[in-house]
């Protein structure tokens, strides 16, 4: 299936790709599809088809989560990617023939996207490796407050959490940062002296939303 009224967003942590969706979303009268919205299949998944994604739905103990290994949490993460991306098609093909715009921060791969949209439709945002690793615990997320907690209930906290920043530092890693650089997509760098509707003015003309109209 070819979308032709869908704009995805991808790249790194911390470069504001759920931020952008969701301002997207509202000015252009458009279907917010905002981070983790495949959440919403989790509960009917089988295990035995979505064995990454179950993981955390499943889990009895999540200290088992937190002292995995920088191997043991890229393949994780890796496979989340993979089956996010079948439950993102089984939604897209649902709503996007409803006559509105769909913006998406997406897991879909970057060859799946050159497949299924035009190149104009598909933006990469990226934030420096070294922030989706610092700045990891500072937001007020319930979910990334529980992982932190539960690191400082380590017989070694500081032992656990360098750990886990490595995890961390393994998949925001320059190479993968440069992996989305080099893709031929349109790339937006994070800065930290533009606002949001700088950043969103960039979005728009990278999408061709600047010329183009929507009716709500």
């Amino acid at each position: 299936m070819k979308f032709e009224n869908v704009y995805f967003i991808t790249g790194t942590a911390y470069a504001g790709k759920s931020t952008m969706v969701k301002m997207l979303a509202e000015k252009h009268g458009g279907i917010e599809c905002g981070e983790n919205y495949h959440d919403a299949l989790l509960p009917e998944l089988d295990k035995e088809d979505f064995p990454c994604l179950t993981y955390t739905r499943d889990l009895v103990d999540w200290r088992d989560f937190v002292v995995r290994t920088p191997d043991e949490y890229e393949r994780w993460v890796d496979g989340v990617s993979k089956e996010c991306e079948i439950l993102e098609l089984r939604i897209l093909e649902g709503i996007a023939d409803k006559g509105r715009p769909v913006f998406v921060d997406t897991n879909i791969s970057l060859e799946t996207l050159g497949k299924i949209t035009d190149r104009q439709h598909v933006l990469i945002m990226l934030a420096e490796p070294y922030i989706s690793v610092s700045r990891f615990f500072d937001r007020p997320d319930r979910e990334k407050q529980f992982l932190y907690q539960l690191l400082m209930a380590e017989k070694e906290p500081e032992k656990a959490l360098e750990n886990f920043r490595k995890c961390l530092m393994r998949i925001n890693s320059p190479e993968r940062n440069e992996r989305f650089a080099n893709s031929g997509f349109t790339v937006i760098r994070r800065d930290e002296n533009r606002t949001p509707a700088e950043t969103l003015e960039l979005v728009e003309k990278a999408f061709g939303l600047d010329k183009e109209h929507f009716s709500r």
